[in-house]
This record gives C-alpha cells, sequence and structure tokens, in this order.
C-alpha cells in the first residue's frame, strides 16, 4: 500500500463520528456463527459486508444469508460485496447447508438475501423458494424474511417468491432518485417502487419494507420525497442508516448525518405511516428484523 493511500485511510478513520465507532459484539457470540457458517462454506451479509451490528444480531438470534455465491454480477458503487468477475455455480447443497445452519444456531428469524445475479434465467427466483422451503422442512418455527434484488422488474420472479409467503419482503432503494446513477449502477428508482407495488399486488398480507443509506449527498427533503414514494406503493416497513465507506475504491461519504438527524427522519417515517421505522447510524437492512 502506498503512503498516500495509507495516509487517506487514516484520514477517513480520523473523520468519522465517534457515533459510528462501535464495539462488533461478543467474541464467543461472534466466534460460534463465523464457526458453522465457514464449517459449511455458507455466505451471510453480515460477514460479508461486515456489518458492525452482527454480534448483537447473533445474540438476539437473528441472522442474514447470502445466497448464491459471494459475487454479484451488479456494480453498486457503495457495496462490499465482491464483483467484476463471473459467478460461481449453484452449490446444489446449499438450502440444505442454510438450514442446518438455522437449526444448530437455533435462530428464530432469518434474512435470504442474495447478490445479483442476472446470468440466472429467473435471477435467482427459484433458489429462493427452495432454500425457504428447505429451511421450513427442519425449521418449521423459524420466521423467513427476504431481501431480493430488482430482478430488471420482471413479475415472474417476484411473483414466484411472493407466493412462498415470505414473513416480510424486503427490497431496497438505497437512495434518493437523483444519486441512483452514481451509487446504484444497473439499478433504477421506478423499477425499486415496482417491485415493493407488485408484491402488494401479489399478496397485500405480507409487509414490505426498504431501506435508505445517507451519506451520498442527498438532501432532507429528498429524502423525505423518497418516504412518501415508498409509501405510494404501500410500503410498510423502512430502514434508514449511513453510509459508511468500504474502501477507497467505493464512493467517499458525503455527510455523516448526526443520531438527532436520523431520530428526526425517523419521526417523519412514522407521520407518513410507514408503521416499523429503524433510522440510525448504524441501522442496516436487517438489524431489528424481526418484529412480533
Amino acid at each position: 500500500m502506498t503512503s498516500s493511500k495509507k495516509a487517506s485511510i487514516k484520514s477517513e478513520i480520523t473523520a468519522m463520528p465517534s457515533w459510528l465507532r462501535r464495539p462488533i459484539g461478543k467474541a464467543s457470540e461472534l466466534s460460534t456463527v463465523q464457526r458453522i457458517i465457514k464449517q459449511r462454506q455458507i455466505h451471510t451479509i453480515c460477514e460479508e459486508g461486515r456489518c458492525p451490528n452482527r454480534g448483537e444480531c447473533y445474540s438476539q438470534k437473528t441472522a442474514s444469508f447470502l445466497l448464491m455465491g459471494p459475487t454479484c454480477t451488479r456494480s453498486c458503487a457503495f457495496c462490499q460485496v465482491d464483483k467484476g468477475h463471473s459467478p460461481v455455480p449453484l452449490d446444489p447443497e446449499e438450502p440444505q447447508k442454510v438450514a442446518r445452519a438455522i437449526e444448530l444456531l437455533g435462530l428464530q428469524y432469518v434474512v435470504l438475501t442474495s447478490v445479483a445475479r442476472d446470468d440466472l434465467s429467473d435471477g435467482g427466483a427459484s433458489w429462493f423458494v427452495k432454500t425457504m422451503e428447505t429451511i421450513r422442512q427442519l425449521n418449521p418455527e423459524t420466521k423467513i424474511e427476504v431481501l431480493t434484488p430488482d430482478f430488471y422488474g420482471k413479475t415472474e420472479p417476484i411473483e414466484i417468491i411472493t407466493l412462498a409467503k415470505p414473513a416480510c419482503y424486503n427490497h431496497n432503494i438505497e437512495t434518493v432518485k437523483r444519486l441512483q446513477g452514481p451509487v446504484r449502477r444497473g439499478a433504477k428508482y421506478h423499477r425499486s417502487l415496482q417491485v415493493l407495488q407488485l408484491v402488494k399486488q401479489i399478496d397485500s398480507t405480507i409487509p414490505t419494507k426498504s431501506g435508505l443509506m445517507l451519506g451520498h449527498g442527498e438532501t432532507v427533503s429528498e429524502v423525505i420525497e423518497t418516504m412518501k414514494d415508498l409509501r405510494y406503493v404501500e410500503c410498510d416497513r423502512l430502514t434508514i442508516g449511513q453510509y459508511m465507506r468500504p474502501s477507497l475504491e467505493h464512493l467517499p461519504v458525503q455527510k455523516y448525518w448526526t443520531p438527532e438527524e436520523f431520530e428526526e427522519l425517523g419521526c417523519r417515517a412514522s407521520e407518513l405511516g410507514f408503521s416499523h421505522v429503524r433510522s440510525g447510524p448504524l441501522v442496516r437492512s436487517s438489524y431489528h428484523a424481526a418484529i412480533e
């Protein structure tokens, strides 16, 4: 690493506000989950994305599994997940491995997400369903939330997953309309809204959810406008968190929003009609996902 890169990294760490410097949790809670997922050669977005909340979630019997390998076919400028080369073939044993890991860990609520697999004919929708069915065979009491890509707006993949009756259908819009291009390469604002709208049209009883990352240069008015657009398509739940730059190759942080600002936005979201809102600097898509 060059001296200039070292200096840049040191500068970013120094500039990071104190409220973002959080312990990652008890070593025992982390090591137990890490050992089991490593032994079974499966992936979690908690580990792939180095989520700061993973220790807390593990202790609450919640985890988010990353299906279909660690390599994404999209190239979003904010995301730490591996990209830029061909994804691996699907592991035929992955559904059973995930289900068994859930059983061993005694997880009560799981989130199934995936990298974008645009190379697959259905984008991986049937793989979501196969994994859900396998989980339910071994863990009939475990609730399953899905966090899916947009499938390029195709109806059939979204319908396949919705008809499998997840406890919640999550699709993140990530940022405001003006910033979609530079932040979410390959995704579109209206397409994400259509995903959430289509879920409700197929089965209005399934809660829908979306998430925003702040720090890319958005304004308060743009964030509120995005919330309104999400409510227009009957999105029920919302998460709002701070974007934290994974490396110098990713988009720089334009602003660190304060805890007070997050609280104000959370209140505004509740006023707009979201039934459940999580808003804070370290909030992520699956943070406190389990809702009784």
